[in-house]
């Protein structure tokens, strides 16, 4: 027996030690690498990663940049790019060790990564342990994760502020909960610099050739001009960076005689984003009236298929189609003072041509629809069916 505990005691001691090795490492290897840029919050995570990363190149930085969100990207110096291989496509934090371990070999002045925690210890484990980040990105704060981050919007706040660099600098979008976060970041030391997205001119946004948000480029700028690159080289980073494969996009298509201009909206997910998406849109003249709206149902998004019912008579819908299981979800939801048409066009395994024809039957002569939700499931097959199958106008 006491042969056994110390052979345990044994394997104890290697495991320590070999840990100790291991973080140091970690360390030398953080070092090497001058400004350090960890992006939080709940939405606009991967596009704002990839803006920064775009600013900072314009600035003639070598830049490497980590993105975890509709699909986990590695994106090299020269803004190519290639998917995080995942061992049986599982998330762990731990990957951000190997991250910096590759991205340090390219000798950068900057990395931008992602944060990929949800859990609030492990967020700022990510921040304390893995990245030890020189500037911090809180985007925003919104009705999401509440189960792990919750249950109130002030404590989703709180949560996003474990990732605050102690004794550093954080750039935030956010304005309602502004005072929570200022609360934590003194708590921490933590310079917290609040960006105006009015300070983006409309001319300044005609320069992306997709659909981008102020929010995002406003806290884009204000890292560049830490890091000490101009707002003009800035700018013309951001414009030339390759958008996130989630980012919101309006492309027209046809349907015989018909149009249909079909925006996705998967990404927002949640519902202030979607309704604060859905009216930019409208405001700048991507979307035009009749509108329709297309809502995915997921068997374990219940809750969040019913605030997307909720949120239809914001987005000025005349016609609402909902997809996916339980359909019901959603369309219980919807307020009785909402005047519009719903089509329950529901069932997991109904096929994506029967869920267009049915739309493209209720267009006169042309329609915008929005598609809200979540995008796994019956979204994902929708999307990839327009793009093969359906003519482009």
């Amino acid at each position: 027996m006491f042969f056994l505990y110390t052979v345990y005691a044994g394997i104890l001691g290697v495991l320590l030690v070999a840990g100790i090795v291991e973080q140091r490492r970690h360390l030398r290897t953080l070092r090497s690498i001058p400004d350090r840029i960890l992006v939080n919050g709940i939405r606009g995570k991967s596009s704002v990663t990839r803006l920064c990363a775009g600013a900072l190149r314009g600035g003639g930085l070598t830049v490497v940049a980590k993105t975890t969100g509709t699909a986990a990207r590695f994106i090299h110096p020269d803004a190519t790019e290639e998917p995080v291989y995942r061992k049986f496509d599982i998330a762990n934090v731990v990957e951000q060790i190997g991250i910096v371990r590759r991205a340090a070999a390219a000798r950068p002045d900057v990395l931008v990564m992602e944060c990929m925690a949800v859990m609030p210890a492990l967020q700022e484990v990510n921040q304390t342990k893995l990245i030890q980040s020189t500037i911090g990105v809180l985007s925003n704060v919104r009705e999401d994760h509440l189960q792990e981050m919750g249950p109130t919007l002030e404590d989703v706040a709180r949560s996003l502020s474990r990732s605050m660099p102690v004794g550093g600098v954080c750039v935030t979008a956010e304005r309602e909960l502004l005072h929570v976060l200022q609360e934590e970041a003194d708590k921490r030391s933590c310079h917290l610099i609040a960006v105006d997205p009015e300070d983006v001119t409309d001319e300044e946004m005609d320069g992306f050739a997709y659909h981008s948000f102020k929010e995002n480029v406003a806290i884009s700028l204000e890292v560049a001009r830490l890091v000490g690159v101009p707002r003009e080289l800035a700018l013309k980073g951001m414009w030339q960076a390759p958008p996130d494969p989630g980012v919101l996009t309006v492309e027209s298509y046809r349907f015989g005689a018909k149009t249909l201009r079909f925006a996705n909206v998967f990404a927002a997910n949640d519902p202030r984003s979607t309704v604060m998406n859905v009216q930019q849109l409208i405001e700048r003249g991507k979307i035009q009236s009749p509108v329709f709206t297309l809502i995915n149902c997921r068997p374990d998004r219940v809750e969040r298929n019913g605030q997307m019912g909720e949120i239809v008579p914001e987005l000025l819908t005349d016609k609402l189609f909902v997809i996916g299981h339980p359909s019901r979800s959603a369309l219980a939801k919807v307020p009785a003072g909402w005047r519009g048409e719903a089509f329950d066009l529901g069932g997991a395994n109904r096929p994506v041509e029967e869920i267009l024809k049915a739309i493209a039957d209720q267009i006169d002569d042309e329609a915008s629809l929005i598609a809200i939700g979540n995008i796994h499931g019956q979204g994902e097959l929708l999307l990839h069916h327009l793009e093969q199958a359906v003519e482009r106008c």
